[in-house]
């Protein structure tokens, strides 16, 4: 990446965060609403400063009151007297309450000190195609993090959801492994320009766990947590990675603990809640998102078969889909319809590789087809990939009662719950 231009860019770009009909100029401690200054108190700039760099991310009280109050002990009250007064300026609704820990800035920033404005427009929109977590908008928004990482290679935010579309990519399309390398280069600059970048360590997370380090996760998660104990990215984090090593509780308290700092917040909790065989919550928290495989397993737990297959055939005519994402789907599908040889090949040619939890799902499927050893296989393989399947899971899925009459099933259980056990250990180690 050339950054001979990036002094020319600089000079060209806007000093200022951007919002609604507001310009907020960091170096010249200036508000300004169309063109015109608005006159702030010191104590006020500075928290809308801290608000607006964490636009649309919880902010602690403690971050306001240190940031704010470095050196000297201060009530809330002068806290919440400060807020007060920038409402009564941005308006009331650009700034929520969250009860009992902090504040969110939620006016949508469109440019940020040093970002071209036309680089920043591309980056905001290769977020929302990121959101759409298809190949086809992925691919698009790569392009587009490439655009703005030329127009400035300091943009930490940038390499983060780089890494995050290259991760994706590098999952779900059949190309070489330059995705996987793109990822991890974008992180590991993500990281050198901030290493303590939110959405940095949130999608990080993604990488780690598909590749078998879920234990360094879970720890790197925990000990941020010790220094930012009010992040609801790093409890949305830890549901996934919880899962991934088998507790299924602590996964779905985590969740819990993400949406009361940030009811907005997105987790994977409805995978857990699945795994716990709570089908119906599954469905209820799956909803609202783009739809794939979840809901409809979830119908089929509960003996709807109608609609899953409805589900089912539906989007793999419509949607645009993964090689692998059309195997898990199309499987489920042929099982439900009898095909059982046609589920058994389409299971064993997809690529796993960068998916250990799909492995559970097969192992679901072999199971309910009365193929107890493939089942048997499947878990021991997700488990060597970092993937544990809750021994909850295995004595309690009603599709996995095939393979609680094996014989080497007892052995499997023990085995999975060694693996919980030593994760418990671990995870007591810390307090969150």
């Amino acid at each position: 990446m050339t950054q001979g231009f990036s002094k020319k860019n600089q000079s060209s770009t806007n000093s200022a965060y951007r919002f609604g009909d507001f310009e907020l100029h960091p170096n010249e401690r200036l508000l300004k609403k169309t063109a015109v200054s608005i006159p702030l108190q010191p104590k006020a700039f500075d928290a809308l400063l801290c608000l607006v760099r964490k636009a649309e991310h919880l902010v602690s009280k403690q971050e306001l009151i240190q940031t704010l109050w470095p050196s000297v002990h201060v009530s809330e009250a002068n806290l919440t007297n400060t807020i007060v007064s920038l409402r009564k300026i941005v308006g009331r609704d650009a700034i929520r309450t969250v009860s009992k820990h902090g504040y969110r800035f939620e006016l949508p920033v469109t440019g940020e000190p040093g970002i071209a404005p036309a680089a920043y427009e591309k980056f905001a929109r290769a977020k929302e195609l990121t959101a759409q977590r298809s190949l086809d908008s992925m691919t698009l928004a790569r392009h587009l993090y490439w655009i703005c990482l030329a127009e400035d290679p300091t943009f930490a935010p940038a390499w983060a959801w780089l890494g995050r579309c290259c991760w994706f990519l590098d999952k779900f399309s059949d190309s070489s492994s330059t995705n996987l390398e793109l990822a991890q280069a974008a992180f590991q600059r993500a990281f050198t320009l901030d290493p303590d970048l939110a959405s940095a360590h949130q999608f990080y997370t993604f990488v780690q766990v598909d590749t078998g380090h879920a234990a360094q996760a879970m720890t790197r998660l925990l000990e941020r947590l010790q220094q930012n104990p009010t992040e609801p990215e790093s409890f949305a984090s830890l549901v996934q990675v919880l899962r991934f090593r088998g507790m299924l509780s602590q996964s779905i308290d985590a969740h819990r603990r993400a949406v009361r700092l940030d009811p907005a917040v997105i987790t994977s909790v409805a995978h857990t809640l699945f795994l716990s065989g709570d089908y119906a919550s599954a469905i209820e928290t799956y909803s609202g998102r783009a739809a794939y495989y979840l809901d409809a397993a979830a119908w089929a737990a509960l003996g709807n078969r109608k609609r899953a297959v409805s589900l089912l055939r539906e989007r793999l005519e419509k949607m645009p889909l993964s090689p692998l994402m059309i195997a898990l789907m199309s499987s489920l599908l042929a099982l439900l319809e009898s095909k059982t040889e046609e589920a058994i090949n389409l299971m064993r040619a997809a690529n796993t590789n960068r998916e250990p939890e799909i492995l559970l799902y097969f192992a679901r499927h072999y199971s309910r087809i009365k193929k107890p050893e493939l089942a048997i296989t499947a878990l021991k393989q997700a488990a060597h990939s970092g993937f544990v399947c809750a021994p909850q899971t295995l004595t309690s899925d009603p599709w996995f009662s095939p393979l609680r009459k094996h014989p080497d099933f007892k052995a499997l259980r023990d085995s999975m719950q060694a693996l919980v056990n030593e994760a418990q250990s671990s995870f007591d180690r810390y307090t969150v």
